[in-house]
This record gives structure tokens, sequence and C-alpha cells, in this order.
């Protein structure tokens, strides 16, 4: 019975698709009327989505089986992660479409934008939900094509239009990748079904067997995965699409750009039997956090370092899902998603608090031995949590990691009571602070590997030398970021810090070089480039 109802979980985004038919069958179409269909429509599926998470806490994971032949055909999978992403994509649905009838208003397409955008919403809540390959790949594709739909929504804007036709390319690449791997892995298993897939991957890793086919497969989701999360170096179209419609940046960076984490996460399974394909997660995905976190210091457009911010937070899921964190993962995309949801939405008003709320900087001057002792002191917080939680450098690489990063971001906090106050109980706050972080931090790493424990494999250990090298060199990166960042200021004026602080604004040119590869097969007009602005201080907001 609990299984048959399951089916019910497709009227969600049944709905949310009649909200993009409906008034199209109306020649009288109005924006009120578009509104009130599509966030009706949100609002049920809403409903649906957390009634299905509820059966599925209730129930455990849920499997309609295939209406079709070998796994081939439609079939609805409802476990832990996939109700998580369901949920997730469900609330963001609802504040977005809600926000775009507000944000559209008097626009003469407003009615054409909501319906966009109820098509998009409706493919990427049926990619959550599905329950075979095939029709994963399907939706993946179907989301790319909605996307485009709304990037280009303003033909006028040449820019919009070439960062659109970049996403195109490389989400064509990310969708033949999918289909490989689906042929490879209905010749190896011959199914495409999730339950049929994930249980045989168990049984070659209770085996111990290495089976070459299965790693061809898992590295072309994985290819698909960073593709389709705008992964170095093909993350520059995510950086030139902010002259979409700000509902757009917000649904696409707060749920679509998640669809590549969530290729990952969902086939964690396939991908974690492939030491190749995770090696590859964690290199690409370290690499792009830490560029992505480098070049938004020094953007001046608050809607650009909220796009940089995107591609770091993306690099660091994949670093994750590389160092076997699955589960921190899927808990950083929930985290993620609400932030840049919220962010993108407000970002209209951010200037106007910052400008409220400036001070001028008291004049201290930062020491390079307090600022390294700050960083030590962080350091040696993050260790002693992690072995008294039990999150250790061996036993759990990836949650450590990014427990070290996040704990990095308070070292001004530290140096600047020093530096420009000293002051024993600025210093002592400060630390307890950290404390209090790192307690919540590893908290909801506890509890969000208990939620998903039963829908991804455990929690994988440091592999051999290499991923000591990743974990050292993402530690260690970050730190010297750090450090960079609050003693490079001083040296401004000092011109090879200058043209050091022009390439990175520039991040090192690579989308540029990405730009003359597109023009070269899709010939088009270019999109002007901006301004270039030397801000007063490097790596200060705007």
């Amino acid at each position: 019975m609990v299984t048959a109802s399951l089916w019910l979980a497709a009227l969600g985004p049944l709905g949310v698709l009649l909200g993009y038919c409906l008034p199209a069958m109306g020649a009288g179409a109005t924006p009120e009327r578009t509104n009130q269909i599509a966030g009706l429509a949100s609002l049920i599926n809403l409903g649906i989505a957390v009634g299905t998470a509820a059966a599925v806490a209730a129930h455990g994971g849920m499997h309609t089986g295939t209406v079709g032949s070998h796994g081939v055909g439609f079939s609805l999978y409802l476990d832990a992660v996939s109700a998580t992403m369901f949920c997730l994509v469900s609330f963001i649905g609802v504040i977005v479409l809600r926000y775009s009838a507000t944000y559209m208003d008097g626009d003469p397409r407003h009615v054409l934008f909501i319906r966009l955008m109820c098509l998009t919403l409706s493919a990427v809540l049926m990619l959550a939900i599905s329950g075979n390959l095939l029709q994963f790949t399907i939706f993946f594709w179907a989301t790319a094509m909605g996307l485009h739909r709304l990037l280009v929504f303003y033909p006028e804007r040449p820019a919009a239009i070439f960062a659109a036709r970049k996403k195109f390319l490389f989400s064509r690449i990310g969708d033949a990748c999918l289909v490989v791997a689906a042929i490879v892995l209905f010749r190896v298993f011959g199914s495409l079904d999730y339950a049929v897939l994930f249980a045989k991957a168990e049984v070659l890793r209770l085996n111990g067997t290495s089976v070459s086919a299965v790693t061809v497969a898992s590295l072309c989701l994985v290819i698909a995965g960073l593709l389709k999360s705008a992964q170095f170096p093909t993350h520059g179209w995510l950086l030139e699409v902010m002259e979409t419609p700000t509902p757009v940046s917000a649904l696409l960076h707060a749920g679509i750009i998640n669809a590549g984490g969530f290729l990952v996460i969902r086939f964690a399974d396939l991908i974690s039997l492939s030491l190749p394909s995770m090696h590859v997660l964690a290199v690409v995905g370290g690499f792009t956090a830490l560029f992505g976190s480098v070049v938004m210091l020094t953007q001046t457009s608050i809607k650009v370092q909220l796009a940089c911010s995107t591609v770091a937070q993306m690099g660091f899921m994949m670093l994750e899902c590389g160092l076997g964190a699955f589960s921190a993962a899927m808990l950083h995309i929930v985290a993620h998603s609400f932030y840049k949801a919220h962010a993108f939405l407000s970002s209209g008003s951010v200037i106007d608090i910052y400008r409220t709320s400036f001070t001028p900087s008291p004049g201290g001057k930062p020491h390079p031995l307090r600022l390294i002792f700050s960083i030590a002191g962080v350091l040696v917080v993050t260790l002693l949590f992690s072995i008294a939680t039990g999150y250790t450098i061996t036993a759990q690489p990836g949650v450590f990691t990014l427990a070290a990063v996040l704990l990095l971001s308070l070292i001004h906090l530290v140096a600047n009571g020093i530096d420009e106050r000293p002051n024993a109980y600025v210093v002592t706050r400060v630390l307890v602070m950290a404390t209090i972080v790192a307690a919540a931090y590893f908290a909801l790493q506890y509890g969000s590997e208990a939620v998903l424990a039963a829908s991804l494999p455990k929690t994988q250990p440091l592999r051999g030398a290499f991923g000591v090298l990743v974990v050292a060199a993402v530690v260690g990166s970050y730190s010297m970021v750090t450090f960079l960042q609050g003693s490079v200021p001083k040296h401004q004026a000092e011109p090879r810090w200058q043209a050091l602080y022009a390439h990175i604004n520039n991040g090192l040119y690579v989308n540029t070089w990405a730009n003359r590869l597109v023009l070269q097969y899709w010939p088009g007009p270019p999109p002007a480039p901006a301004p270039y602005t030397l801000p007063l201080s490097i790596g200060a907001h705007p």
C-alpha cells in the first residue's frame, strides 16, 4: 500500500508542469491568473514533498518498480537522499515563484517567464525522484534545456546569450557522458533500475571486485557532474549569466547547479567503487574551490561575487565526495541552497546595508606572527574536536578538511582583535566562538550521517598517500590564502601585488581562452568586458 501510494509523489511535479501548460490554453491568460496557478501548484507540490519525506522517514526507502523492461522506463525511487532533494527544491520553488510574481510585474513577457520557471522546476523535481538512470538522463537534459530558455529570456542581451551558448555546449557533453554511462552499466548489470544498480554495486564492494567497465561508467558520471556544477575550467558561463532575471539566478544557484552534486551523491554506490573517479573529484573539486574562493575576493560586483562563491561551494561538494564524505556533501547542498537563494533574492539591498553599516578601520598594523598564531590556534581547535568526535583525518578526511576551512574563516576576527585593540577578552571570546562553531559543525555532520546512513555508502577512510596529499594541500592552501588576505593589504601600493590582483580579478584569463574556443566553433557577439577598477584595499568588498 505504501509503495503504491508512492506514485502520488509524481503528482507534485506534474502539478507544477500544469503551471506551464494551463496559461497557454487560454487566449486571455493574464499575469495574475498565471501567478495564481503557479503559486498554488508549487504549494501543493511542497505539501506532497513533505508528506513523501514523512513516509520515507516512517517506512524507509521506497521504490515503485519500473513501468517498462530491464529497468528502462518510468519509475520513482525515494530514500533519504531523494526525499531531501525533493523537499529542498520544492521549498525553493515556492519562494522563487512568489518572488518572480513581484519581480516581473509590468514586464510584457511576465506570463512566459512564469511558465518557463514552472517547466524548469518540474524537470528538476522529477530529476530528484527518478528511479532509473535513463529517466534521470532525460530529466537531466530537460533541466538544462529549461534553464537555457531562461538564460536567453532577454535576447537583446548579448552577454547572456553568449554565456548560454557556452552552457549549452558543456551541457551537451555532460549529457553524452550520461548516455555512455547508461549504456555501459546496462551491459554490465543488465538493468538501469536504481535498486538493481545499487544492490549489485554493493555485491562488488563486499567481494572487493574491480570491474573496468564500472570504472569507465563512474568516470563518465563524474565528468557529467563536474560539467553540470561549473567546475574549473568550465566555470566561466556561471559568472556571465548575471544579466538574466534575478529569480533565474536564485533558482540556478540554489537548485539547478546542485544537480551535478546530486548526480554524484545519487550514484555514490557506483562511483565509490572507482578510485580514479574519486581522485578526479578530489583534485578538480579541491582546485575549483580554491580558485573560486580567491577570485571571489577580487570581484567588485555583488552578483559576480555570489557566482564565484557558488563555483567554490560546488568545488567543496565535489571535494567532499572525492574524499568519501557523501553525507557531508548532501548537507552542504542543503545549507548552500538556502543561503544562496536568500543571497540572490536580497542582493539588491546588500549595497544599502553595507553603506549604512560601514565604519572606517581603526588602522591596526597586522603582524605576520600574530596571524600565524591565530591560524595555528584554529587548526588546533579543529584537530581536538575531530579527535573528540571521531571525525579524524584518517577516518573522515572530507569532514575534517571542510571543518578546517570553515574555522579558518574566523581567523580575521582573532587577528583583528589582537592587532587593532589588543584585548584578552576579545581573543578569548572569538576562540569560544570558534569552539561553538566547531561543535555545531560536527553535530550537524553526525546528524546528516545518521539520517543518510541507509542511502549512501559508509564514509570512506583516507586512501593511501594520495588522500593525505589532497587533505594537506587543501588545508595548507587555505591557510596560506588566509595569511595573505591578512598581510597583503599593507603592501597594496606595490606594483607586483597590484599586477597579481589584476590577474586574479580576471580569473587568470581561463574564461577568456574558453570564450575564444567557443567563438571559433559557434560565432556570435562576445560579451562586453566589465570595466576594471582597483578597490581601496585588496580583498575588500564593494
